[in-house]
């Protein structure tokens, strides 16, 4: 594959700055030709990515889903197709699309040149991944710091999770989908796109990144504790069986509060309520495992 990429690493990503050079020498020796290029700060990647659309021919982007998410916007833009090599500390998106976390199988995917287009979830003029979600998630991430990542990876999640939900408090909101309105008073509502979010957490059991719709769920719950029954069904995504969560899905949602909520795109805070979410059918295309035969 002689092809001209641009490779963009977060640094600050939990394995960005020890795996730069291997991931360079990696690509290299599978006969991409490598432009690196670096920035301090993420929101700069897509800058970055269309300084140079004219003079490549695919994006590489080594980090985590927020890194993956700052330069979405770009990756639209230009239509360049994306790699992926999962750096960071959950990786959702790559565990989505199949994606190994070992480098060497990352740059081999990339370098076989198997292309799939996927599907993008859209709230308020941002575009996602992997889930747009308010409540709980927000929460969790404004106490999710890097040094926090950095050090515990992927268990700092679930702890920060833990006590995130033990202090927990009920919020009223509208919901508007499928010409219905639906009130609901709930602890968090999430909107998937994909399949994997929040460290490995599924939004539904037969979720797919190219499905075309989103699938949107409610934990509906007075006490942080019953949580508890539902919890670890999350991991495959059958919370939704629970009598305690709404499961809804859609092409287009909207939702209303009260006053603004925060909303938490792939792991970064964006935007806020009202909100409306949309689904972008094969919006880009992603190198992906080859499918056995």
């Amino acid at each position: 594959m002689n092809s001209r990429a641009l490779l963009l690493v977060n640094r600050h990503a939990r394995q960005g700055q020890e795996r730069y050079q291997e991931a360079i020498n990696c690509l290299n020796g599978l006969g991409l030709e490598i432009i690196t290029e670096s920035t301090e700060d993420p929101t700069q990647l897509g800058d970055v990515i269309r300084r140079y659309q004219q003079e490549i021919d695919l994006v590489i982007v080594g980090g985590g889903d927020g890194t993956l998410n700052a330069a979405v916007d770009a990756i639209v833009d230009t239509q360049l197709p994306l790699g992926i090599l999962p750096l960071g500390t959950a990786n959702d998106l790559a565990k989505t699309l199949g994606i190994p976390n070992s480098l060497p199988e990352a740059c081999q995917i990339i370098a076989s040149g198997n292309l799939r287009r996927i599907d993008l979830g859209w709230v308020n003029d941002k575009y996602f991944f992997n889930v747009a979600s308010l409540g709980l998630s927000v929460n969790i991430t404004q106490q999710l710091t890097k040094e926090i990542k950095r050090r515990w990876g992927i268990f700092a999640y679930a702890a920060i999770a833990f006590q995130v939900i033990c202090k927990s408090r009920p919020f009223s909101a509208e919901i508007r989908i499928n010409d219905q309105s639906i009130l609901v008073k709930t602890v968090q509502i999430a909107v998937g796109n994909g399949r994997y979010y929040g460290g490995g957490m599924a939004v539904v059991h037969d979720a797919a990144i190219d499905d075309q719709r989103l699938d949107l769920y409610s934990l509906e719950i007075d006490h942080w504790w019953q949580m508890l029954t539902f919890l670890p069904a999350m991991r495959q995504g059958r919370h939704i069986d629970s009598p305690n969560v709404r499961a809804l899905e859609g092409q287009e949602i909207t939702v209303y509060t009260r006053k603004p909520h925060s909303i938490n795109t792939d792991g970064e805070i964006t935007t806020h309520t009202p909100a409306v979410f949309r689904v972008i059918p094969q919006a880009i295309a992603v190198f992906v495992p080859q499918l056995s035969s």
